[in-house]
């Protein structure tokens, strides 16, 4: 048996997250060092006003899935697999030593500048439940023929489908998919990521990260796009600049977790959308987050998992 620790991704946040992180020096030594790579005070980013910017909302969720990690890679634990939805990947990578928490601070907040700054308002993201891709992509394809920016880009579960692009033609996709009995949330994200609308910002934060020191992954790294194991650095930091202009597949990311062995998943803070996400495919696995377990607890299960190193 084995353990994967999955990072989400935007609509997670909440206030006071940061605030929120257990009381122990190693969190304070991490916020103190974002501050300090920021020249800002972090704490002031997880406030309800702070929170509405997508560059808030990112440095916010990295700093916690790393700081999460840490306190049990303190104990001496790690996982098998690590996993990140979107922003979530860079926590993902920055635990399994492919990029330092530093660099990882700084193209955060990069990444999160380029996307606020090219869609600051008018456009965001949509979640569909209770319906299969298939029906998702007809309703896209039919708002899409009248020249309206609409894209499928997370498949987050087999019936939970989140669609990317202007806030008018979304409201047209989820009218028709409310016309057959799915039901539709908006996400709490201000920008369309995961389609190609992010492609010119891909690339011009591709031209940031040149040169970054990365080195070999230390724990196996699936990829929340392809849902594949990504074996080197080049590979990842790929993956990390451009996943926020390609599709997510959530989905078969977990799948592909369990099928290479893990009957463990924790998710990172905060909250508990990854878990609900995997329980169809962990039914016979175990599945914790910090935001619902303590921290023995999750020591307990980690030492079960027979992955003390």
């Amino acid at each position: 048996m084995s353990s994967i620790w999955v990072y989400p991704g935007q609509g997670a946040q909440k206030v006071n997250m940061l605030h929120d992180l257990p009381q122990h020096p190693l969190v304070n030594q991490y916020l103190e060092q974002a501050s300090d790579v920021l020249k800002e005070n972090v704490m002031l980013l997880d406030q309800a006003e702070a929170l509405k910017s997508t560059y808030s909302v990112q440095l916010c969720l990295y700093i916690a899935g790393v700081v999460s990690s840490a306190l049990l890679q303190e104990q001496g634990f790690q996982p098998k697999f690590v996993a990140g939805l979107s922003i979530g990947a860079w926590a993902a990578a920055t635990v399994a030593n492919v990029i330092q928490f530093e660099d990882g601070v700084r193209l955060v907040a990069k990444r999160g500048q380029l996307m606020q700054q090219a869609y600051p308002s008018g456009y965001g993201m949509t979640a569909i439940i209770g319906a299969d891709r298939s029906q998702v992509e007809n309703w896209v394809s039919e708002v899409h023929e009248q020249d309206a920016e609409v894209f499928i880009a997370n498949l987050n579960a087999e019936n939970q489908i989140v669609i990317s692009g202007s806030l008018d033609a979304m409201q047209r996709v989820a009218l028709l998919a409310n016309q057959q009995g799915a039901t539709t949330k908006k996400v709490e994200i201000s920008v369309p990521s995961h389609c190609v609308l992010l492609d010119k910002q891909a690339q011009q934060l591709a031209g940031f990260v040149e040169g970054i020191n990365s080195q070999q992954p230390t724990i196996q790294y699936l990829s929340g796009t392809s849902a594949r194991l990504l074996r080197t650095d080049t590979q990842i930091i790929d993956d990390l600049v451009f996943n926020m202009s390609r599709m997510i597949d959530w989905h078969n990311t977990v799948q592909a977790a369990w099928e290479r062995g893990a009957r463990l998943q924790i998710e990172a803070l905060p909250g508990t959308v990854l878990t609900g996400l995997a329980r169809k495919v962990f039914k016979e696995g175990t599945l914790l987050s910090f935001q619902n377990t303590q921290l023995e607890n999750l020591i307990m299960a980690m030492q079960k998992d027979n992955d003390f190193v």
